[in-house]
């Protein structure tokens, strides 16, 4: 199979779909690689990397020419779509829910698209789950972007001078992104504590030395879905969870948020009264801001100065650490490519099995996914 990987064209998209790794990987099962020049300069891989490792380096047009698959980090551009080889696979962060035009111009162009993020959270999928592979990242440097932001030290330091008293961070929501937020924040001497609305979550707070805050009643305790994900919660709930993070809030030095619910925006957790509870010089990194944010102060790619509170709204922090955002991805793909090709290596995704078959968006020129139709 020849495998086609294309510079990112997306503004601020760092990363890239391979790595030498996963190249040299590639190449020894027997596939072709080709990659467009300069795909990896903004993380730090060179063209000459990738030639070493097997790849075959060219414009874009020659790597997509007769490509069987195109790996991505992002959708290409409605342009670019229509470029793509009739008949070949397109796998990519999509960014599927809703997506109707994405969809409708991956259909005209003939193009099998598969989007990383519908991978299924089954145990044997975990390997290639992007999305949990790229928050553990955002989580991580969302406490680093705080803690450059923020004016104070993080951890407590006791000079002759004086004691300096460690930061307090609280990070809402405790998915991948918020428990690596909250290992991050923990490593760098700050008292952390933090809130999610599934009550599997508590336990994961409390074994990172976190404490835990929530609501806990009965609504609090269904708060899950099959798939591990936050349920929405209803008006009433939102509202007793709103008055107790309101007075946590207005202690905190630096809020982290990272809550997201697929397909639907992000529910608001920080209202302005809150934001303007805070001390001045707080900080509040909002993970959420391109899905319209979790914090109602703030604008995405922006930092929002409110009432002397800093209000971060990045939108692509795994950008932010393009060689180990790469390095996973590109892993997160190279387990993927089993189910992309037969034994003897030729293009056949298997359609039957129960991965592709939740990732699969267009085939065959039709809108094939539930969600979009």
């Amino acid at each position: 199979m020849k495998i086609a990987v294309l510079k990112e064209r997306r503004a601020g998209e760092t990363r890239v779909a391979a790595t030498p790794e996963t190249v040299k990987k590639f190449v020894g099962g027997g596939h072709s690689v080709s990659i467009e020049k300069g795909a990896g300069d903004t993380a730090s891989i060179p063209d000459s990397a990738f030639e070493a490792a097997g790849a075959t380096m060219g414009t874009a047009a020659t790597v997509l020419k007769d490509a069987d698959a195109i790996f991505a980090v992002r959708a290409p551009d409605d342009a670019t779509i229509a470029k793509l080889p009739r008949g070949a696979l397109l796998v990519a962060q999509m960014e599927p829910h809703g997506n109707t035009a994405l969809a409708k111009a991956c259909a005209a162009a003939g193009v099998e698209a598969l989007a990383m993020e519908f991978v299924p959270r089954i145990t044997r999928a975990q390997a290639m789950d992007a999305l949990s592979s790229q928050s553990n990242l955002a989580g991580y440097r969302a406490v680093i972007e705080a803690a450059h932001i923020f004016g104070k030290a993080f951890p407590m330091m006791m000079t002759a001078a004086g004691t300096i008293a460690p930061a307090k961070v609280f990070v809402m929501g405790a998915g991948v992104a918020g428990l690596q937020a909250i290992a991050t924040a923990r490593r760098l001497g700050a008292m952390v504590s933090a809130t999610d609305v599934r009550p599997a979550a508590k336990e994961q707070v409390a074994s990172l030395g976190a404490k835990f805050i929530a609501v806990e009643d009965e609504e609090f305790k269904a708060a899950e879905t099959a798939g591990g994900y936050a349920k929405e919660m209803s008006a009433e709930y939102r509202a007793k969870q709103a008055e107790l993070v309101a007075a946590h809030i207005a202690k905190q030095d630096v809020v982290v948020t990272t809550a997201l619910i697929p397909g639907r925006p992000a529910p608001k957790l920080v209202t302005k009264a809150m934001v303007e509870a805070m001390k001045p010089g707080s900080v509040i990194i909002d993970l959420a801001a391109s899905m319209g944010g979790n914090c109602e102060v703030g604008k995405p790619d922006e930092i929002t100065v409110h009432n002397g509170v800093s209000v971060a709204g990045f939108s692509n922090l795994p950008a932010r650490l393009a060689s180990d955002a790469s390095s996973l991805y590109a892993k997160n793909l190279a387990n993927l490519l089993p189910l992309l090709v037969a034994e003897d290596g030729s293009k056949a995704p298997h359609r039957e099995d129960e991965v592709i078959a939740a990732m699969t968006l267009t085939r065959d020129g039709q809108i094939v996914h539930e969600s979009l139709k």
